[in-house]
This record gives C-alpha cells, sequence and structure tokens, in this order.
C-alpha cells in the first residue's frame, strides 16, 4: 500500500513537472537579430493590441519558431529580428502561441515580394478598454504609454499599415458592457491620432463563444458589430467556430493560426477594396 501510494505521488510530482515544461518547451533560446536593415518603404507594419488572445496563450510547436525572413518582429530593447514565437514578452510567465505568425506567413503570398511584414506586439492580457484609454498601469505595462512607444519604433522601420485588436473579455460585465461601443470610440481615436491616420484600418476580433458567461461576452460582440457599422475602416473577425483551450477563455493553437489567417485575409479584402 506505502508503495501504491508513493507511485501515486511520484506520478503526480512528474505530471505537474513535464505540464510546467510543456508551456515553454518549444520556446526559441535564441533571437535572431536583423543585421541589414530593409528599406523603411517596404516594411508594413501591423500593431498587435488587446488582451490575452492577442497577447496569446495557446500552446507554442516547433512550426511555430520557424523564422521567414520576410516577417519580422521587435524585442524588448525595439530590436528588429526575425519573428518567432512566442511574439508578446510582456508576461513571460503566462506568454503562449498568438495570431501573430500565422498572419504574416499567409500575408507574405498576398502581397508584393518585395514588401516585409513587421508585426508589433503591444498586448496585455487582462487589460479592461478604459485600462487603455486611461493609460492605466496594468502588470507593471503602462498600457497607451507603451503603445505609443512601440508606435514611434514601428515608424522608425516602416510604415504602419493597421492595428490588428482583441479585447473584451475583461468588459464582459453588466456594469461595463453597456460602455463598449462607445469606448471604442474613444480609444481607436486616440490610436489613429498617434498614428496620424485618421483611415487606418483596425480589425476587431470576436470573443470566442464558449464562454462561462455567454450573455455578456455576446453584449461586447454586439457592441463590435454595432460599432463596425459607423467606422467604415474596421472590419471584425469571426470567431464562433473556433474552440477553446480548456479555460473557457483563450483559443487553442489551431484555432490561433486559423485566427491569424483571417485578420490576413480581412486585411487582404479591405486593401483591394480600398483600390477600386
Amino acid at each position: 500500500m506505502k508503495y501504491l501510494i508513493l507511485i501515486f505521488f511520484v506520478s503526480i510530482s512528474f505530471s505537474c513537472s513535464v505540464s510546467k515544461l510543456d508551456r515553454t518547451h518549444n520556446f526559441p533560446t535564441e533571437e535572431e537579430k536583423v543585421s541589414v536593415l530593409p528599406d523603411k518603404n517596404e516594411v508594413w507594419v501591423f500593431i498587435m493590441a488587446g488582451q490575452s488572445n492577442m497577447a496569446g496563450r495557446a500552446f507554442v510547436t516547433a512550426r511555430d519558431t520557424i523564422i521567414n525572413k520576410r516577417i519580422l518582429t521587435i524585442n524588448k530593447q525595439g530590436e528588429l529580428i526575425y519573428a518567432k514565437e512566442p511574439l508578446h514578452f510582456y508576461e513571460p510567465n503566462k506568454t503562449g502561441l498568438d495570431c501573430g505568425l500565422s498572419f504574416g506567413k499567409y500575408l507574405i503570398d498576398k502581397i508584393p515580394s518585395n514588401i516585409s511584414i513587421l508585426l508589433i506586439p503591444t498586448a496585455i492580457g487582462g487589460s479592461s478598454i478604459s485600462q487603455w484609454i486611461g493609460d492605466s498601469l496594468h502588470r507593471n505595462v503602462k498600457l497607451f504609454t507603451n503603445f505609443k512607444e512601440k508606435v514611434q519604433v514601428a515608424k522608425q522601420y516602416g510604415n504602419i499599415k493597421a492595428i490588428l485588436w482583441h479585447q473584451g473579455e475583461t468588459d464582459a460585465d453588466k456594469d461595463e458592457s453597456k460602455f463598449y461601443t462607445q469606448r471604442l470610440s474613444i480609444l481607436f481615436k486616440k490610436f489613429r491620432n498617434l498614428i496620424e491616420n485618421d483611415s487606418l484600418p483596425i480589425f476587431i476580433g470576436e470573443l470566442g463563444s464558449y464562454s462561462k458567461n455567454p450573455v455578456q461576452w455576446s453584449k461586447i460582440n454586439n457592441c463590435i458589430k454595432d460599432y463596425s457599422m459607423i467606422d467604415e475602416k474596421t472590419a471584425i473577425i469571426k470567431t464562433s467556430d473556433l474552440k477553446q483551450l480548456g479555460d473557457f477563455e483563450h483559443f487553442t493553437s489551431k484555432s490561433v493560426r486559423i485566427l491569424g489567417k483571417r485578420y490576413a485575409n480581412t486585411y487582404v479584402k479591405k486593401m483591394k477594396e480600398s483600390t477600386k
């Protein structure tokens, strides 16, 4: 009996250790800096903003760390590096696979071959839209100040083409959701003013359909829809068929990659519409 109990506790201990290791098992151990900077006019910049489903919580696999020299990002020091997942570096104990690299891989096949893509990470898990508007300090990051700093970095390297936004889970509350449409308008105006482009496209990901709080999540999605009706420079990224990680909050790795492809496809569609 004692032997069986010992095996049980050893097994539990081993499982916990493996589980803890698994999250970072495929994280790259080295970054590859870009030694020769591309022509600024040939770099399209996309800023990733919002909370955890944009910051990335899914499992990183080896294929998510294979570089393509046309897909770039930045490190903590603001230096240009070749993109490998995870792209976000603000929450090292939480971060995982985000939709950025998937977005980039799909997009490079749809745009001129001389163009490189630069992905700028600014999303912070658990952040509310009012915190973004108010430049709150959240998880040791001043949200709008950090966004502003990253915009300046982005402008050094290329031309900002769009913002990829996914946020709202934190605002899915009966006292907060009723203000969400108005707050989207306020924040997106601040984004565009900062970037100095009133026509900057902003792509808004819906919240998933798997919540334990479906009524309030649905209200946020309705607010997103309402806002998109008054801002023609936005577009909604559908998520109703995407799967959850097991925590009823975050997308699976497969779903995150699909999400990235949908952001890219939506950008291409908007780009074609603007040239008609």
